[in-house]
């Protein structure tokens, strides 16, 4: 935890990202990737290589290496974080599991893509160690809404979207369908994918039942983590 809350009691870093939010584009949804790119380029003071918007790594590695464990019937377990940003996600899952994992992060701003690379290349910091020796880590710039230039169908025995359908939705819902859609399609059928928001599930289950057709959707709460109450949606194969 003591990583995770370093990340979190940084105020000059959650004053600027506030800022960002509230300036020139304030007027703009959270689906226009400018956003980010200015988001995603303030600098972060001390050591703190990322920002996660909810919660980090720590608060749901409970969740996500029991789920790791169950698919362990692959020898490397292949997991898809989609609008990945500069969050701790991906780096937790390949320093901490004890499973081997291929992890791949995708986001449509290639500010974030770049500042993860250089953390992945030990710029500025301590080379990232992998929990397993066969775990891989990557990061590629590519829109969550269209994955068909990252990985084919059932690639992935795990995807994460922790946010993302939240930012897309800004720019309306067929734009959460689509990706809803292809985080499905290079889920395997075995898969499991993982929706993190704190978006009352009277909302979202609807939305995801209705568009889930042959999955199994349920829901977990999670936290509340500074004072807030989040939600696990889990979409897994029935078959």
């Amino acid at each position: 935890m003591a990583a995770l809350s370093r990340t979190l009691q940084v105020p000059a870093l959650v004053v600027r990202a506030r800022r960002a939010l509230a300036g020139s584009l304030a007027g703009s949804c959270l689906a226009d990737r400018r956003l980010w790119d200015r988001l995603h380029a303030q600098p972060r003071p001390g050591s703190v290589p990322t920002f996660d918007w909810f919660f980090g790594y720590e608060e749901i590695e409970g969740l996500l290496l029991p789920l790791l464990q169950e698919a362990r019937a692959a020898c490397l377990l292949r997991v898809l974080d989609v609008g990945c940003g500069t969050s701790s996600l991906c780096t937790g899952l390949y320093t901490k599991s004890p499973h081997p994992v291929d992890v791949l992060g995708v986001d449509f701003s290639p500010v974030a893509v770049a500042h993860m690379n250089s953390i992945l290349e030990g710029q500025g910091q301590t080379l990232l160690c992998p929990g397993h020796p066969a775990s891989r880590l990557r990061f590629m710039q590519a829109d969550a809404q269209n994955l068909e230039t990252v990985a084919p169908s059932g690639s992935f025995q795990l995807v994460l979207d922790k946010g993302t359908w939240d930012a897309v939705a800004r720019g309306g819902l067929p734009g959460t369908y689509q990706l809803l859609s292809e985080c499905l399609r290079v889920l395997s059928p075995q898969g499991t994918l993982i929706q993190f928001s704190d978006e009352d599930p009277d909302v979202r289950l609807p939305c995801l039942e209705q568009r889930s057709h042959g999955w199994t959707v349920t829901v977990q709460e999670l936290g509340p983590f500074k004072g807030i109450t989040y939600f696990a949606y889990l979409v897994k194969g029935s078959h």
